[in-house]
């Protein structure tokens, strides 16, 4: 069921604007205040829950941090199991790893190499909370396509359209996302 204009407002009113973070210039969306209201954060866990009901969906993969937030509840809509991307050295077992450009420099995701329970061509949901560039979406595509899984979308409570990251991630597989923001 498509959101109604007033309920994409209420989402866009719970979302707190930090001014010059995590440097000066930018404006940073943060969820915090939209999972802090359940309205709020109930709606955004239940619109994507009934976009993804007949997807046939077999886990929903998060990227650290904020994706485990709107991910792990997501994934207990679908009744799916959910796998958490995260940065280097901060998974027990054995992991496969991309790495990524950032405007100065590099970062990298890693997640199990057993994410999938052995099971091949697992159909994947990616969610995050917010794009911008799209450097750790594409990386952690890449890393659902490294395990033998088929990623059927990426979604995103936020999109900040003029960064680019949208256009990014179309190119490797199904985008969604809830609210498109120019980044102000």
């Amino acid at each position: 069921m498509p959101l109604s204009a007033a309920d994409r407002d209420y989402l866009l009113k719970s979302i707190r604007n930090v001014p010059d973070f995590p440097k000066p210039g930018i404006q940073f969306k943060d969820i915090t205040t939209l999972v802090g209201d359940p309205k709020a954060f109930g709606l955004t866990i239940l619109h994507f829950a009934e976009r993804y009901a007949d997807e046939k969906i077999d886990f929903v993969v998060g990227a650290e941090s904020r994706g485990f937030i709107v991910g792990a509840p997501l994934a207990i809509a679908l009744g799916v199991g959910f796998v958490p991307i995260r940065k280097p050295g901060k998974l027990p077992f054995t992991t496969v790893s991309e790495k990524y450009a950032l405007e100065y420099g590099f970062d990298e995701v890693q997640m199990h190499i057993d994410a999938f329970c052995g099971k091949q061509n697992a159909r994947v949901l990616f969610v995050d909370d917010l794009i911008a560039t799209g450097g750790t979406a594409a990386a952690s595509i890449d890393l659902i396509q490294k395990v033998g899984a088929k990623c059927v979308e990426a979604c995103f409570v936020v999109n900040l359209f003029a960064l680019g990251g949208a256009e990014k991630i179309k190119k490797l597989t199904n985008f969604y996302t809830i609210l498109d923001v120019d980044g102000d």
